[in-house]
């Protein structure tokens, strides 16, 4: 079957950027799905995506004109239906034949086959394959009614009466397969091969596209059009890298920003540009927001990592004299960085101290009360855990720091820009004098912000940001206010996750346990849901650390409540699981477990000597005696690894005792002294991990 490739474009209005990558990959991949399944492609084409800011596109190739022919065996009814005693077509099996095209001609080729318990008669038919016009037309409506488009417009179309649906306006469609045009339609347009290039630079309004494979390439040498998103991306960073340099510094990484320069410009062109050297007395954090935020522009950084007064611009068109450009977005961006200075200096006329009573105004929640209210909760845990870790100087420090953490919130430029919360706060801080520790805390009382962020940098920061983020599960929990699905309005699966990075990886001396008494968790069932929340987050980190699903779960099966002895017991697990003896204890542990939950109470571990009748009962009651007192010296010194290690001299006896042991005997006395044994045994194997789970 001869193949050619195939070329669909869509021209529009202009698509929204934040959406234009996903938009582009959407439609080439729904395209390419409803092709395959038509049985115009097979599985080793490829469809290549194309997205500008005025146009959808996708490649695809070996795109056969019309799907093979396919065989297909439906099944009618059930033979005693079919056919009457004589054998001869009943009118129910006649009037089934003439639905599908057939008549009773058809009756001597059917086939007859078992259907479970009843003989059923099948009718072998060839279906003819799929047009590419026909397969086409559904591929496009396929892929256009699946796009993820953010929020949908109605318009009118050319006719004054229709109306179609649709993200933007759309007034040209192309489709080639090879240099033929598939004759489809869709939003009120037929295809042809005419599009339009750059709306100011194109050589010719109107492209008009040769054959699928000449696309691109028309595209930019007629049409001054780069057409495809990671192309024109890449020629942006590479422009961005070479600009930068000519200054001897460096642009901003900002991959989202990258992203939606990308989707609002279809030819390329960086220029360089500064502002005024004094807007400089501004945070720089505040100056790069409004630049990128605002303008979409790339601001530039020095060898040290500080903000420059210089900038770049990506421009969509190439004007042999750039300078109109360049006086043009130096102008436009001035009064953004005015506005930035006067919050700045109209913030710093108040201090964070005196805004505090104004956080009684502001709402929080309407069941958890004001932020003034939340502020006071996690000033009061903080100051327990400050004084749980440092004493009672870190508890003042948190206790200070916690009550000035949601201050700047009032201010002007927090208002302007929420995402700067933390950040202005550190600077008005630091304006009023207070000290480095208080002033990076309040800052750092966010962190971590997102997988991978950085932890708070010094110990109040840390305090705060525990307590912070405490107050909010305990909080949101006790309400109800639970995640659900992939709804997490409140973030909580995100702080979760930052309470078990801050415990893990600064090793903290806290159990989770007197966490959620300093949060005043009082509700039993409140504090086993969070516990729940908490440690599921905790194995799905773990996971995605590298750990085994088998070492994530024998050590968070037993919820160990000091969370910094994770990673050891981690390394204990795989340590231990290495042995010859591991598989064997670990199957054992597991028998040890189901006979000890079959008694239906619990069973106390203790050992009388006197009913040790068998003398694979007795050498395992030794061994035990031998073993666990080292076992147990390893574990409270935190040598987990140790603590494990030292029961692999238990292999021989446990095995022995379940070879040559019943356990389960008549004897009330013997039975209960067998079982004190295993729940013995069980104690002492299960300290540092749950080794049943290690066990297939």
């Amino acid at each position: 079957m001869s193949t050619q490739n195939l070329l669909v474009e869509l021209f529009v209005e202009e698509l929204p950027p934040k959406a234009l990558k996903k938009l582009g990959e959407s439609f080439a991949a729904a395209l390419s799905a409803s092709l395959k399944s038509q049985g115009l492609i097979d599985t080793n084409s490829v469809a290549t995506p194309y997205a500008s800011p005025r146009r959808l596109a996708a490649h695809v190739t070996a795109v056969a004109a019309k799907a093979a022919d396919k065989a297909v065996q439906q099944k009618l009814m059930p033979v005693s239906v079919a056919l009457d005693a004589a054998g001869n077509a009943t009118p129910a099996l006649l009037k089934k034949l003439s639905a599908l095209g057939a008549d009773a001609s058809a009756v001597p080729t059917l086939k007859r086959a078992m259907d479970g318990k009843a003989e059923a008669l099948f009718l072998d038919s060839v279906v003819p394959g799929a047009t590419l016009a026909t397969g086409l037309q559904a591929a496009l409506e396929a892929a256009l009614g699946g796009l993820p488009i953010p929020k949908v417009m109605s318009y009118q179309l050319a006719d004054g009466w229709s109306s179609v649906n649709f993200v933007r306006p759309a007034h040209k469609l192309v489709a080639l397969h090879g240099a033929e045009v598939v004759p489809v339609s869709v939003l009120g347009l037929t295809a042809g091969r005419e599009t339009q290039g750059h709306r100011f630079e194109a050589a010719n309004p109107l492209v008009s596209i040769r054959d699928a494979d000449s696309y691109a390439q028309q595209m930019a040498s007629e049409g001054a059009v780069t057409p495809g998103f990671a192309e024109r991306c890449a020629e942006i960073g590479k422009q961005l890298r070479v600009a930068a340099a000519k200054e001897g510094l460096k642009p901003i990484d900002d991959e989202a920003l990258l992203d939606e320069v990308t989707a609002l410009v279809e030819r390329p062109n960086v220029l360089t540009c500064q502002f005024e050297k004094e807007f400089l007395d501004v945070p720089q954090e505040c100056l790069i927001l409004t630049m990128k935020a605002n303008q979409k522009y790339f601001p530039l950084l020095d060898a040290t990592g500080r903000l420059t007064n210089k900038f770049l611009v990506v421009s969509n068109i190439k004007p042999d004299d750039p300078s109109a450009v360049i006086g043009g977005n130096e102008r436009v961006v001035r009064p953004r960085l005015a506005d930035a200075k006067f919050f700045f200096d109209q913030d710093r006329k108040k201090s964070l101290a005196d805004r505090i009573p104004g956080l009684a105004k502001v709402v929080y929640h309407n069941k958890l009360g004001t932020q003034g209210e939340r502020a006071q909760r996690v000033a009061a845990i903080a100051s327990a855990i400050g004084r749980q870790l440092g004493g009672e100087q870190l508890a003042q420090q948190a206790d200070q720091a916690a009550l000035l953490s949601k201050a700047d919130l009032l201010t002007d430029m927090v208002g302007e820009f929420p995402e700067l919360q933390g950040i202005m706060g550190r600077y008005y801080a630091l304006h009023d004098g207070l000290p480095a520790e208080i002033a990076d805390a309040i800052e750092d009382h966010y962190k971590p912000r997102f997988a991978g962020d950085e932890l708070p940098r010094n110990p109040a920061g840390l305090c705060v940001a525990l307590a912070d983020k405490l107050e909010t599960l305990a909080g949101l929990f006790g309400i109800g206010q639970l995640p659900t699905g992939d709804k997490d309005p409140f973030a909580l699966r995100r702080h979760a996750l930052g309470v078990v990075r801050m415990l893990i990886e600064r090793d903290l001396p806290l159990d989770l346990s007197w966490l959620f008494q300093a949060a005043q968790l009082a509700d039993d069932k409140v504090a086993a849901q969070l516990a729940d929340f908490i440690y599921e987050r905790l194995a799905g980190s773990l996971r995605e650390q590298g750990y085994s699903a088998l070492e994530v779960d024998a050590v968070v099966g037993l919820r160990p409540q000091r969370l910094g002895d994770i990673p050891k017991r981690l390394a204990a697990v795989r340590a231990f699981a290495a042995l010859p003896e591991a598989a064997s204890l670990a199957a054992a542990n597991k028998r040890v477990g189901n006979i000890l939950k079959k008694v239906g109470v619990p069973v106390t571990a203790k050992i009388d000597a006197a009913l040790l009748r068998e003398a694979a009962e007795a050498a395992l009651d030794a061994a035990l005696a031998e073993v666990k007192p080292k076992a147990d010296a390893a574990f409270e010194r935190g040598d987990y690894a140790a603590s494990l290690q030292s029961l692999a001299a238990l292999r021989g006896p446990v095995d022995a005792f379940f070879d040559g042991v019943m356990v389960n005997v008549e004897d009330v006395a013997l039975r209960t002294n067998r079982l004190g044994l295993l729940a013995t045994l069980h104690a002492a194997m299960n300290r540092v991990a749950d080794l049943s789970r290690l066990s297939a």
